[in-house]
Order: C-alpha cells, then structure tokens, then sequence
C-alpha cells in the first residue's frame, strides 16, 4: 500500500465525509451529554463492521487490525462542541440554540470515522492494532480522564497515541500541516473560583456594610503581580480573571463578590503552576482582611500539559512528509521549542504513553476564513476532511509496520 494509493481512497470519501461533518454540526452537543453524536458515531461504526465498546461515561472505542502480532496506536476525534450561539453563514449550521462545533471537533470525528473506513479496507495489512477513540468532554478537560479511567489505553496496552487538531483563521493554506516533533506543545490549564466575603448594606451608608466588590478589585490587581514580578523571566504563566460578579442592584452593597478565572503554565510538573496557586491564596487573604473581607479560593479542573515524545514526533513528520510533501511542516522547529497558551485534555495521555500532536489548516484567513476556533462565526474548511481521515490512516499503517518488536 502507497501513500497514494490512500490519498485516492480517501478522496473517494469526501462526499460522505462532508455530509457526516455537517450533520454533527447540525446537531452541536456539549461535555459528556452526547445522546446524539454518540448514537450516530456508533451506527457508522457498526455499519462499516466494528464492534464499538462504550468507555467511560459518554466515549466510544472500536479496534482495527489483531489479525497479525504487533503493537496498539490509539488514533483520537474529541466530539463535543461549544456552550455558544452559532453565528457563522453556512446553509448547516447549528439547529440548537446556545449550541455550536465552534473548536472543530465535528471535523475531527468525521475524518476518524473516514479513517476507521480506510484501516477496515485494509485491516490485513495492520502489523498490530489500531485502536479509535471518540471522546466526550475535552473542552472541560474530563474526557480524556474519564476514558481512560475505563480502560482507554488498556486491553489492548496502547503503546503510542496520535491526535490532530484543525485550525481555522490563520494564514496558511488549507492542508498544511504543523507537527509536533518534541518537548511540551501545549499549556497547562486550572480554573479556579475566588469568592470575597464582606457584609451587605445600603448604598446610602457604606460605612455600616463591608464593601467584597472594592476588595476584589483590588484582590483581582494585586494578582496580576504574580506574572509580573514574581515569576522569572524564561518562565510562563498566566493569570486570567474571566468573570467578574458581585450584587444585582446598583443601589445595594451586596454581601459577596466572586472571580473565575484560569491559570495556564507550561512547565511539565507544574511546579510554576503550585507557585502561582499558593501565591494566589495568600494575597487573596491577605488583601481581603486589610478590607475587612474574608476570601477563599477553589482550584478545580486541571489539564497538564501536552508533552509530546520526540521519537514518536520524529516518526509523525516523516509518515505526514511521505504522504503530502512540503506542506508538512516541523512545528517544534518554527516554534522554537515554544509552547503555545492553549490547552488539550489529551495532555493526560501524554502523559501515559508517547504522543504526538498535530494541527492541520482549515481555513485561510485570506481566503475568507477570518474568524479562529471558539468564535461564533469562525467557519473550517471542508476540503481537507479526505486529508485528515488519510492522515490518520497512513501514520497507524506506518507506525505499526515499522515498530513489530
């Protein structure tokens, strides 16, 4: 099998990848409650011959190849989409309001579903397994735990894992692809909650009430001295307060303020990301007492980061260079070796076991794709679909055949 004999097969999918991506973005569903997606992702499964197996709360897992020994790559499509309001110009968007596939995952699931189809045609030439991961939840940063606590990357033993992302409003053609080649690619993430206790009142008479909203505020300043004066110079970390809420009338001290926010770091033990949460409760406190407030602080929903193994990302670039040519790019290289800000739940497989991440071009910015991942009107471009399920589908024949032993 050549890298363009599946190019061919898989731009023969194209027509039904594409009506597979619209009807999941017709029907947007978010975290763990995927009645629908999971319900169509199953049917397509079985249709093309799989068994899929529920993993973990709303996750689905099917197995290609075991017909000849050999090693397990797990292959992963994130299917859940956003808590936003589509607002993008195409004849199939969102049939639910407060609903939207505004991060790509609906491209994602189509192009894995292509690449179970493609590994089934050929499912006796796989030296091993290939195991395909649909999963719930990443944009909270609990699927990939959940999965795994029900046996994702056991029976069998995964012993490499690959995942790509689509990207949209950037200035790159559709089709290029960027890979991972080592070291950490993505940031941490940790939310957090500060609550700022003080005593209500009328807004006549502030010295009877304890202001919380004037201690926050200045709770929420004195916070961002944490990225500026005390972490080093080569370290990243950053604070962000997303939501600010305190009272319902103008006229009324209320007796509470709160802040949610996130912490993002990219060291791989977090050991900036401990600096920056005891920091964080200790000028919470303390600010919040000068005030005559009291104020706790809830850390919840953690994402490490993504650390991908340089071997693996060796591998990735080579398989993705034989397949499409040039426009197969080393990120790590063009990076610098930077991470970038964002965040993926797959970190937790990473983890575990060697990964590799990878970002392919959906949407120019300079061809009309304006808008980047979680806006209400960015759009991806259909065309690469094929790309993607063939991507997949070439990096587990590659990988599998030259890693038997």
């Amino acid at each position: 099998m050549t890298a363009q004999q599946i190019l061919s097969e898989a731009a023969a999918l194209q027509g039904e990848l594409q009506a597979i991506r619209h009807e999941l973005h017709r029907h947007p569903e978010v975290g763990f409650d995927l009645t629908f997606t999971k319900a169509f992702v199953r049917k397509k499964l079985t249709e093309m011959g799989y068994a899929p197996a529920d993993t973990g709360k709303a996750g689905l897992v099917a197995l290609a190849g075991g017909k000849k020994p050999g090693k397990t790559v797990l292959l992963r499509a994130d299917m859940d989409a956003l808590a936003m309001t589509e607002e993008a110009d195409v004849d199939f968007a969102s049939l639910t309001p407060g609903r939207m596939h505004g991060c790509g995952h609906d491209m994602h699931t189509a192009m894995l579903l292509g690449a179970a189809r493609l590994l089934k045609t050929h499912e006796d030439e796989l030296e091993g397994t290939v195991k395909l991961e649909f999963q719930p939840a990443e944009e909270i940063f609990q699927g990939s735990l959940d999965m795994m606590a029900g046996g994702l990357l056991e029976a069998p033993h995964v012993d490499a894992a690959i995942m790509m992302h689509v990207i949209a409003g950037v200035p790159m053609p559709s089709g290029m692809v960027q890979v991972a080649t080592g070291g950490v690619v993505t940031a941490s993430c940790e939310q957090y909650h500060i609550t700022v206790q003080g005593k209500g009142g009328h807004g006549a008479s502030p010295h009877l009430a304890i202001d919380p909203i004037t201690a926050a505020a200045h709770i929420h300043i004195a916070l961002q001295e944490i990225s500026a004066r005390e972490l080093e110079g080569n370290e990243f970390g950053i604070f962000t307060t997303g939501r600010f809420a305190g009272g319902e009338a103008s006229n009324i001290i209320p007796d509470k303020a709160e802040m949610w926010g996130t912490i993002r770091t990219t060291d791989a033990d977090n050991a900036v990301g401990e600096r920056i949460k005891k920091r964080m409760q200790e000028i919470c406190a303390g600010v919040a007492a000068a005030m005559r407030c009291q104020a706790s602080v809830e850390f919840y929903d953690y994402c490490p980061c993504m650390v991908v193994d340089p071997a693996l990302g060796a591998d990735a670039l080579r398989y993705v260079q034989e397949l499409i040519g040039p426009a197969a790019l080393d990120l790590t290289a063009l990076s610098g070796g930077k991470a970038g800000g964002g965040s993926e739940d797959f970190a937790f497989v990473s983890h575990k076991v060697p990964t590799v991440t990878m970002f392919l071009a959906a949407g120019d910015s300079s061809k009309g794709y304006r808008y980047a991942q979680h806006h209400p009107k960015v759009k991806f471009d259909d065309a690469v679909l094929c790309q993607g399920a063939a991507m997949h589908t070439w990096l587990a024949l590659r990988w599998l055949a030259e890693h038997k032993g």
